[in-house]
């Protein structure tokens, strides 16, 4: 047996501990069954030039072995093996990347990198995060080669020699050490394989000490998106959406992303259902490289908002082992997130125009994701503004230019009305139905936003909340006494801040409506978002709108005279008013429920 000292090549290894970090200790299991899929892929790839001879009946797969009492994790492949020299050549010079030397050694032959995925020769020290010491069994292809043992305790020597195993490939084993024991426990190291190597492309069997092997492998080696689009069908993409998303419902439906030029892209998106309309959206975006999982949802590659959706995203090429900063700051990755974006954006508008039905079912779901993309991504807008739709109070679905011609037959030209809630909102709504003018209605916490983006892009377009003011729209005519019944309640009812108004309106069964300015509400909802009101910063405009042909409104003014019995006639109707707009406060709900006893009393004894 002889000994060595491990070579350090400082050239390599500074530009990889800048571009590699590992943050969690169970990569390291990640990293060798990715090691051992590369040693099968060269292996093939050599057998298919020629340079390696492999029976054509040959199962190329990985094992993980568990051995609780002896406290050993073993990773064994069938792949291309090392002999000595590359074993001295690959393991003891850190940094230096077999995978690299591979793939320029054969780019003439294999123009894709022949899907291997390692790159700077780290991956195998990773063992160490969890051993105390590593030992290597292998075999080489070649012709002739003898085993080689090696093992390492993690400090810079290493001992090896001629070893003892007798069939082709490697055979990894880590003694585990006592701080890293959790590793030991099968559970723990299943939902590992799962998480990283759910579809490796070669067959992963998991076993512990005194079981037999497993019939059937830990992950699935051509997942959907290898596929070609035209070779799945609709139940296979379901049934991998709830096995990958371990969701219930299905997908409203999907996007297969199949790219070969400008660069390697695989993918699937879905579009999933909310399960209430008022939860936030929360997706999840699984990045791959060469089919390895490396994250979830990576903004940097992913446009932040597509992260609301659910997928895979499978793309070889992206440089997955370098810092986020420098993803943020390179072209290619930019390209990517761009081409994703315009995919997706190519999707809604087929749907759109051909689908236009189906395209209004799914509006409810998707309106949060697509307004999100609008305003976060200038370029998603341009490519989606004009299949943005609205949905309306009556349940229709219409575009903004489309909402705008109806809208401008009732005499309301470039008003947008909305409501944010149609049941609190339903007085308000019953006024513009009995005019036949559409609300459209914007409940979601994004609207908000939403709505002050797209004023901004179309200058000419106002956004009003139903209660925000009364249309001309909804008026008649001059009405009657409306000096008498202005003085009548500003006299009444003398609040702060409040602003008393009358005008006739075509609807006669509302004594009163209470308004809110769009600006004012606007600003208060604003500050309440980033958590920055301050009490009377953005004081409530409210106005109380007196329907002067009301009867109610009428009789008020024409008792005018009778200060005891028209007061609380008048308070009630801006009780009423209030109301129909929020929830009184607990003082002002007993004063009103006081009053109401009072009246039906005094109405009672008239009788």
């Amino acid at each position: 047996m002889r000994s060595g000292d491990i070579s350090i090549s400082t050239e390599n290894i500074f530009p990889i501990i800048k571009k590699w970090l590992y943050s969690d200790c169970d990569i390291f299991l990640r990293e060798l069954v990715s090691n051992g899929c590369d040693a099968i892929t060269k292996l093939k790839k050599l057998s298919s030039i020629g340079e390696a001879s492999v029976s054509a009946d040959e199962i190329f797969s990985l094992e993980v072995f568990l051995d609780k009492e002896a406290k050993t994790i073993t990773i064994t492949d069938n792949g291309i093996g090392m002999t000595e020299e590359e074993l001295i050549k690959y393991i003891t010079q850190i940094a230096f990347s077999g995978a690299e030397e591979f793939l320029q050694k054969y780019k003439d032959q294999d123009k894709e990198g022949g899907g291997i995925i390692g790159h700077f020769g780290l991956g195998f020290y990773s063992a160490f995060m969890v051993a105390d010491r590593v030992d290597i069994h292998t075999l080489s292809y070649k012709e002739g080669a003898k085993s080689v043992f090696w093992s390492c305790d993690g400090g810079v020597t290493y001992e090896i020699a001629e070893g003892t195993k007798t069939g082709r490939g490697t055979e990894i084993v880590l003694h585990v050490s006592e701080e890293q024991a959790e590793f030991l426990d099968a559970a723990r190291l299943t939902a590992i394989l799962h998480k990283y190597c759910a579809f490796l492309p070669y067959p992963i069997y998991f076993c512990k000490a005194g079981e037999d092997k497993p019939t059937e492998s830990i992950n699935d080696t051509a997942p959907l998106w290898t596929k070609q689009p035209s070779a799945c069908t609709d139940e296979e993409y379901k049934a991998f959406y709830k096995k990958v998303f371990s969701d219930y419902a299905d997908p409203l439906f999907y996007i297969h992303l199949n790219v070969e030029y400008p660069f390697h892209l695989q993918g699937i998106l879905y579009f999933p259902k909310r399960t209430n309309a008022y939860e936030p959206a929360e997706g999840q975006i699984k990045l791959y490289n060469n089919q390895v999982f490396i994250a979830d949802n990576i903004k940097e590659v992913i446009p932040e908002f597509l992260l609301l959706l659910k997928g895979c995203i499978d793309c070889p090429d992206l440089p997955l082992n370098v810092s986020r900063s420098f993803l943020q700051n390179d072209g290619y990755v930019r390209k990517v997130s761009e081409h994703i974006t315009k995919k997706v954006a190519d999707k809604l508008t087929s749907l759109y125009k051909n689908e236009r039905d189906n395209f209004n079912q799914y509006w409810d779901d998707i309106n949060p994701f697509i307004k999100y993309g609008c305003l976060r991504d200038e370029k998603f807008y341009e490519k989606v503004k004009d299949i943005l739709i609205y949905k309306t109070t009556d349940g229709a679905y219409m575009t903004l230019d489309e909402y705008l011609s109806d809208a401008a037959s009732h005499g309301h030209k470039n008003e947008v009305y909305y409501a944010t809630d149609a049941e609190a909102q339903g007085q308000y709504i019953s006024l513009f139905k009995k005019e036949n003018i559409p609300i459209v209605l914007l409940p979601a916490v994004i609207d908000g936003a939403f709505i002050s983006m797209m004023e901004a892009k179309n200058a000419d377009v106002k956004f009003l909340r139903i209660d925000a003011s009364v249309s001309d729209a909804l008026k008649d005519g001059e009405g009657e006494n409306k000096d008498a019944v202005l003085a009548l309640f500003k006299d009444v009812i003398q609040t702060e801040g409040l602003t008393i108004e009358a005008a006739p309106l075509k609807n006669e069964d509302m004594p009163a409506v209470l308004t809110i300015s769009e600006t004012s509400r606007r600003m208060q909802e604003m500050a309440q978002m980033y958590n920055g009101m301050v009490p009377g910063m953005f004081p409530t405009e409210e106005t109380l709108v007196l329907n002067l042909k009301s009867p109610i409104i009428q009789k008020i003014a024409a008792c005018a005279e009778n200060r005891e019995a028209v007061e609380p006639l008048c308070l009630q109707v801006y009780d009423m008013a209030k109301l129909a707009q929020r929830p009184l406060s607990t003082e002002a709900l007993t004063a009103f429920i006081r009053r109401s006893a009072d009246i039906m009393g005094k109405a009672l004894q008239n009788d």
